[in-house]
């Protein structure tokens, strides 16, 4: 079983900051992806960004040049920067991992809340 620890969330005013951060209790060999998703109420829950197997990282259209995906393998750690965040950001953010063993996990979540 893969645990998943986030940090980070808040409120923040539209044009502001936030990072946040997942620690996962697996070895990062265990890791094909991890990343973050988000639910906002209402909609589906959308990717945001992820880092694969070797380092590729994908971002959703909406957070293109906002938002960057980094990972410390040493602590098994993923972060998710958020700059210029805007109402429309706000929602439940949630770390997942996928293992090699096509298994998927998902954190508990942190809300995310910009106002205007």
């Amino acid at each position: 079983q893969v645990q998943l620890v986030e940090s980070g969330g808040g409120l923040v005013q539209a044009g502001g900051s936030l990072r946040l951060s997942c620690t996962a209790s697996v070895s990062r060999f265990s890791i094909n992806t991890i990343g973050w998703y988000r639910q906002a109420p209402g909609k589906q829950r959308e990717l945001v960004a992820n880092i694969v197997s070797g380092g590729i990282t994908n971002y959703a259209d909406s957070v293109k040049g906002r938002f960057t995906i980094s990972r410390d393998n040493a602590k098994n750690t993923v972060y998710l920067q958020m700059s210029s965040l805007q109402p429309e950001d706000t929602a439940v953010y949630y770390c997942n991992v996928k293992t090699t063993k096509l298994l998927n996990f998902w954190g508990q979540g942190t809300q995310v809340t910009v106002s205007s």
